[in-house]
């Protein structure tokens, strides 16, 4: 907060004061109001106690509020739904335009890390943020993206089987008589309906392995009329496109397949972002399949895809396998470009722990959970605007991607 002029500071007071219309009361806008501006505040914790002391003038104030802000985030009833569409609704208002529309819907999930056993959600399980199985809870998020940048908009809370069957944990965390077990790619689908039920623009859905390996998921997102580039596993079998499309001809793994194809030569390097250093590149091929899984569904339900392969400079085999329903006119340059865009995702995550306290939150509550991220999301919203307000899109030159043919 201390950075903000003058002016940002009178734009943050509309902005919550826009949020405070969809919150209601005057008692939700205020604790909003005060946990918002603690998130952006200064301050190596961001979680309910540090933020009340740090509002207050006087210390014996501190623990009044502490009380209050608790009962803003874990009991009073306002819609998350609402505040965060809210927020993505004023943010892409500044992020995206006619020049640079939102080209990608990307869904990930990332850790929160705990040491106990009470926070919802919380047991031993694999996230990419620690690289490892750890004790965490997990969270799936909704992120729209432009050509230049990324928006957070939605979050959903994994619980655990352990968690959805057990009746005291369920009572003990408030979670919703509702709410029942559902896996990452069903909680990425249920959120991806959300926004488009709201309207928000359309953009091409990518995803990693976990998600994209399974076949209902991307049945799901073909049903929703959406376009997909998402990651699968290596043992993914297909049917190339120009042999017998049927349970007798050729299948093949992805893995062997792109063996196959690097001995051809088929295999093209592109370099599709800028790093730190040096631009980021990687050999690439696509080729037309169907996933030998699928190949039993009505044909409306199978059409042929991408079947798209990253071999990554000094590597054994390829690091990446993705399948895409982009049409089959689609660019080479663009397919890759568009499926590369979901590295931008961590960077969000970071951004978000790093600068806004996301992964601070120290409750043990469902409904104080969702509400925290609530807050954070609506940040972040506000972050976003005021960058393109500071750098707006006339002043950027992405640049072009570029590719080029190599030996294979």
């Amino acid at each position: 907060m201390d950075h903000f002029t003058d002016v940002q500071h009178a734009r943050l007071e509309d902005y919550l004061e826009t949020l405070g219309a969809v919150l209601g009361n005057s008692r939700r806008r205020a604790s909003f109001a005060t946990y918002a501006l603690g998130l952006l505040a200064a301050g190596e914790r961001k979680s309910v106690e540090p933020i009340a002391a740090r509002a207050c003038a006087h210390p014996d104030e501190a623990d009044a509020l502490h009380q209050r802000l608790l009962h803003f985030l874990t009991e009073s009833a306002w819609s998350d739904a609402d505040v965060r569409l809210a927020a993505a609704r004023y943010a892409l208002t500044h992020m995206a335009s006619d020049a640079e529309p939102v080209e990608a819907w990307i869904l990930d999930d990332t850790g929160f890390l705990k040491q106990g056993t009470h926070s919802v959600g919380v047991q031993r399980q694999y996230t990419g943020s620690a690289g490892k199985v750890t004790n965490c809870q997990l969270g799936v998020s909704l992120s729209l993206a432009t050509r230049s940048d990324h928006l957070p908009v939605d979050f959903e809370l994994y619980l655990p089987e352990a968690w959805t069957a057990d009746a005291a944990r369920r009572r003990e965390a408030h979670v919703p008589d509702d709410i029942v077990f559902k896996t990452k790619p069903q909680l990425a689908l249920d959120m991806v309906a959300g926004a488009l039920a709201c309207g928000l623009p359309r953009g091409v859905v990518l995803a990693d392995c976990g998600y994209g390996a399974s076949a209902d998921f991307r049945l799901g997102l073909q049903r929703l009329g959406l376009r997909y580039s998402v990651g699968i596993s290596p043992a993914t079998t297909v049917f190339e496109l120009h042999h017998v499309v049927n349970r007798g001809g050729h299948a093949i793994s992805v893995r062997d397949f792109a063996q196959k194809l690097d001995a051809a030569g088929a295999f093209t390097h592109f370099s599709w972002r800028d790093g730190t250093r040096k631009p980021l590149a990687a050999r690439f091929t696509a080729r037309r399949v169907t996933p030998c899984a699928e190949s039993r569904r009505p044909l409306e339900d199978r059409p042929p895809l991408w079947l798209i392969i990253e071999w990554r400079d000094g590597e054994a085999e390829p690091a990446n396998y993705f399948l895409s329903n982009l049409p089959d006119d689609t660019p080479f340059e663009e397919l890759v470009r568009l499926t590369m865009q979901r590295w931008r995702t961590e960077r969000a995550y970071e951004d978000l722990k790093g600068e806004l306290g996301l992964d601070h939150y120290e409750g043990r509550s469902y409904p104080g959970w969702h509400h925290h991220i609530s807050v954070a999301l609506a940040c972040y919203a506000f972050v976003v605007a005021e960058r393109h307000r500071v750098f707006p899109l006339t002043t950027k030159r992405p640049r072009a991607a570029r590719a080029h043919r190599s030996a294979a």
